[in-house]
């Protein structure tokens, strides 16, 4: 039985180019594909577009996960072994494990002949938005053997955004997630290190589907398909690079201006979400300790009592390397914790 992308059993989570309904094409971490079927034959086509570092497929099924390599170019099929159930019932997600070092395109799926396709559960009422870089998208999360260190050299195979503090919190909350993150970006064009020397930064990827000019040209993500209750912003990291202008003078000419551009870009967040809580932060990755005061008097001064700051225990005093997964699973409770303790709109 040929299963296509348009199915209505399917359930779709994140932000996804819809322009080919038979080609749906995934971008940002974490984005996913649900479907429930019946019988002992899985394939799943995917079409794969590259741009750096080796692209691999995350999938649970039946709750047990694993990964698949997908060619560089052109189009893959996965034959996946699907083990023997007592119902004959299986439950397969299908995810974005990397940022846009690649994009898919999801293709369908075929199950046996005479089976069937079941209907998912409906989705959390609760959403949450995450605005972030490579911790968000739980770059190098899996080098498990790293924690607390720098990162061992890699190609991609360490990245898993299921293990993101990002989605782990949204699991904590039980809250569907889009997660708006990318390894290298900052806040601003021009800084961090994504795309450089022509850094593309937050403040032009955040409204887009399409982001990575290596892929393609950028297009606009329709605000009114998804409307969170809660955002998380967690930038300020990479914004250290190439000059780290908030340690070298907090009160100078750059740091000002990054302050208004931090500014601006929470109330173009307001301007999308009115009624949303938007909580700011950083994480546990080693950075100075000025960034975190940045943020915080750009919040204090903005004087909205729905947008706030959060400083976690060890506040960028963890890991050198990136988050691996204790330590993403120790800011997700955290943030967790907090968010719970907020009066959200909608949440309940």
């Amino acid at each position: 039985m040929n299963i296509q992308p348009d199915h209505e059993n399917l359930i779709y989570s994140g932000r996804i180019d819809w322009s080919n309904p038979k080609a749906p094409v995934f971008v940002y971490p974490c984005t996913s594909v649900q479907m429930r079927f019946t019988g002992n034959s899985l394939k799943i086509f995917i079409e794969n577009h590259h741009a750096y570092w080796n692209n691999y497929l995350g999938y649970l099924l039946d709750g047990k996960q694993e990964k698949a390599l997908l060619a560089q170019k052109g189009k893959t099929t996965l034959a996946i072994k699907v083990p023997q159930t007592p119902n004959g019932e299986h439950e397969l997600l299908l995810f974005k494990r990397q940022d846009a070092c690649h994009e898919f395109a999801f293709l369908g799926a075929e199950i046996g002949d005479g089976e069937r396709l079941l209907r998912c559960p409906a989705k959390p009422e609760r959403r949450i938005e995450v605005y972030g870089d490579s911790v968000s998208a739980g770059e190098v999360s899996e080098a498990v053997s790293c924690v607390g260190m720098e990162d061992p050299e890699h190609n991609g195979e360490y990245s898993n955004s299921w293990y993101s503090y990002a989605w782990m919190t949204a699991r904590k909350l039980n809250a569907e997630i889009h997660d708006i993150a990318q390894g290298g970006i900052a806040l601003m064009d021009g800084t961090g290190w994504f795309c450089e020397p022509e850094a593309v930064g937050m403040e032009t990827a955040w409204d887009k589907i399409h982001y990575n000019p290596v892929l393609g040209e950028s297009m606009q993500w329709d605000f009114s398909r998804y409307t969170p209750q809660a955002v998380i912003v967690a930038l300020g990291q990479n914004d250290s690079h190439p000059q780290d202008c908030m340690r070298q003078d907090y009160d100078g000419e750059q740091a000002v201006i990054w302050r208004q551009h931090y500014q601006e870009f929470l109330k173009k967040l307001r301007e999308r979400y009115p009624k949303a809580r938007i909580i700011c932060c950083t994480t546990l990755l080693n950075h100075d300790a000025s960034w975190d005061r940045s943020i915080g008097q750009a919040v204090q001064e903005l004087q909205d009592e729905k947008i706030t700051r959060y400083l976690f225990q060890r506040n960028g005093r963890g890991t050198p390397g990136h988050l691996r997964i204790p330590e993403a699973k120790e800011m997700a409770e955290e943030l967790a914790a907090y968010i719970e303790s907020l009066e959200i709109e909608g949440w309940n």
